[in-house]
């Protein structure tokens, strides 16, 4: 069973309001771009990447909450980020009963994460490998 499935069966499983906020939120991030992946990891975690993690999602006891692996360091002008405010990287959002998902400002939030990773992977350092080709070549 591939990621895609297991979270299906996943949104399946829970037959309260949880299961279709996470079912709302998944749509709404699987929307922002077309090249995001889905994954399974932690023992049962949704994960959506795209150059790297964007976020992780799980249905707890009276909430769901969406996880944002580097999202102290993404812009949030819609301030959906509601949690875990503690840390230095992940930020979240906490879905309670009644709450409705703002696509637009979940989508742009998104792209904003992926964009984020972009950077991120675009900026990562080749090996210092001139050093020591100038140190064979005899020069310091």
């Amino acid at each position: 069973m591939d990621a895609s499935e297991q979270i299906d069966r996943l949104i399946a499983g829970i037959a309260d309001w949880r299961g279709k906020t996470l079912a709302s939120v998944r749509k709404t991030i699987l929307a922002a771009d077309k090249k995001i992946i889905e994954e399974w990891k932690w023992m049962g975690s949704p994960v959506w990447s795209r150059d790297g993690i964007i976020a992780v999602g799980n249905a707890h006891k009276g909430k769901v909450k969406l996880t944002f692996m580097y999202g102290a360091k993404l812009a949030d002008p819609d301030k959906l980020f509601n949690a875990g405010f503690e840390g230095n990287e992940r930020r979240a959002i906490d879905f309670f009963e009644g709450d409705k998902v703002n696509a637009p400002a979940l989508k742009n939030l998104i792209r904003t994460a992926i964009e984020y990773n972009q950077a991120k992977k675009s900026t990562k350092k080749a090996p210092a490998a001139g050093r020591s080709n100038a140190v064979k070549a005899g020069k310091k």
